[in-house]
């Protein structure tokens, strides 16, 4: 596919911005402050970069952050971020706060992707670029879409399970409605699986959605599952989170490790219950070139640059530049050569809890 061509409207917009708005300055104060003046060495200042973020309670994020952060620095930008704590109106209100300071480029994880247009929408109208980071915001208009291929990252995780289970009962936890990677995650599992599931080989005896991605719920809805006398032979999760407490409501039942378990993000846990064999796979997005990539792009949009893009998604309204990224499925087979090897998790805490752990380990 071609490089995405904004509309006359858009680029028309852009020009004006660029026009109208100059790089501000730094200074060292704390994230979420007004950066006054010049920096200490009296150079001229770099942009400044709002990042948005809906919360940090799930490892990854603080993971995106810190790199995010400390590549943006790289590149003489400084962040000023905030988080909304899976908080919808908190978001909004963060948001404000930091175009009323003054930064140069607004990078969003949305918590609500429908909700947070207007934010975005509002950035834009004060010519501020937008830059939606993993989640992308719905007829938000942003400038640029940074993300995995997250339709490929659910029919990795089908593929997985079907693997290994071509034929019985699914049940699928899914996350948020509210985060538009869950729609695309499930458009991934059904493009896999509905094959099967029109020729009979397999039946989904159950389907959920999870508020904020909260691991109760995806517990007590497993839980309500195996209680009913249903069992699955397999389990399509949204995250590896939301896989931890399905394999914890098997566990109560001795049925850990018997039932095919998939999930996302390639988290500490994640990685050891495949070690251990309670999760059949995850799937590894590399958190270290996404946030690198985006922190790249954020300054080339604060610099009024726009960065290259090779495909476009749309966000119900029209089309968005967006940067991809690949993922990769992550089994027992692969775990050394991907997340160990990218160092993203290490080999000893992987195996901490094996007897006669792989690693040399007592």
């Amino acid at each position: 596919m071609t490089e995405h061509r904004p509309s006359p409207a858009r680029r028309s917009l852009r020009a004006a911005v660029c026009a109208a708005a100059g790089i501000a300055a730094l200074c060292s104060c704390s994230p979420g402050r007004a950066p006054k003046g010049r920096d200490a060495a009296g150079s001229e200042p770099g942009p400044r970069i709002g990042f948005a973020i809906d919360s940090l309670t799930v490892e990854r994020w603080q993971r995106d952050l810190d790199i995010f952060v400390a590549k943006a620095g790289e590149l003489g930008a400084q962040v000023y971020s905030q988080d909304a704590n899976n908080d919808a109106g908190e978001q909004r209100r963060q948001v404000e706060y930091l175009l009323d300071k003054g930064i140069d480029v607004l990078v969003i994880v949305p918590y609500d992707a429908d909700l947070a247009a207007s934010s975005t929408l509002e950035a834009r109208r004060r010519g501020v670029p937008v830059l939606s980071y993993d989640r992308l915001v719905r007829k938000g208009g942003v400038d640029l879409y940074v993300s995995f291929d997250n339709e490929l990252v659910g029919r990795l995780m089908a593929r997985s399970a079907v693997s290994k289970a071509p034929r019985g009962d699914y049940l699928i936890v899914n996350g948020a409605k509210t985060d538009n990677n869950t729609s695309m995650f499930r458009a991934g599992y059904m493009d896999v699986l509905a094959p099967s599931i029109a020729a009979g080989r397999i039946r989904v005896i159950g389907e959920t959605w999870t508020e904020n991605w909260a691991e109760d719920l995806a517990y007590r809805a497993v839980d309500r599952v195996l209680d009913a006398g249903g069992r699955p032979d397999a389990i399509i999760a949204g995250n590896d989170d939301l896989a931890g407490a399905a394999i914890r409501a098997l566990a109560e039942r001795r049925l850990a490790g018997k039932v095919f378990v998939v999930g996302m993000d390639a988290d500490l846990a994640a990685c050891q219950r495949i070690v251990e064999g309670t999760q059949l796979s995850t799937v590894y997005k590399a958190i270290a070139t996404l946030a690198a990539r985006a922190a790249g792009a954020a300054v080339d949009l604060a610099s009024r640059r726009r960065p290259q893009t090779t495909r476009v998604i749309n966000d119900g309204r029209e089309d968005i530049p967006y940067m991809v990224i690949e993922p990769v499925l992550v089994t027992r087979d692969n775990l050394d050569a991907t997340v160990v090897a990218d160092n993203y998790q290490k080999r000893e805490d992987i195996y901490r809890n094996l007897p006669g752990r792989p690693d040399g380990g007592n």
